[in-house]
């Protein structure tokens, strides 16, 4: 789920500010949503005071969930760590947590163009 959440809200943040025509937003929202981009995001955000207790948790078991596949275009590593953002953020968005789910959108999309993205 936290996958579609995180679509969604690239998606939103794209149109929203103006900067992508309708043809051009899958292009411009994998930028974002690649599990390389995930990655760098849950790492500065464990590597920081960034998640409370719980949210660590969630997604550090998220990062060591035993997946059925192997990734096709990324390496294994950056692949479970794209797995705890995403587990994350389905946590937030199943505990009705909005809030708090805005908020780490948002440092998600600092962490993102202060990369270059």
């Amino acid at each position: 789920m936290g996958d579609a959440v995180m679509e969604m809200y690239v998606r939103y943040r794209l149109i929203a500010s103006g900067q992508v025509k309708p043809n051009q937003l899958h292009r411009a929202a994998t930028r974002f949503v690649s599990a390389k981009a995930q990655a760098e995001v849950i790492t500065q955000l464990l590597e920081g005071d960034h998640l409370t207790e719980k949210e660590r948790s969630v997604a550090l078991r998220g990062r060591n969930a035993k997946s059925g596949t192997v990734p096709k275009n990324t390496d294994v590593s950056t692949y479970r760590y794209s797995t705890a953002f995403e587990a994350l953020v389905g946590y937030l968005y199943f505990k009705d947590q909005k809030e708090r789910l805005d908020e780490v959108m948002v440092k998600a999309f600092q962490i993102l163009i202060e990369e270059g993205r």
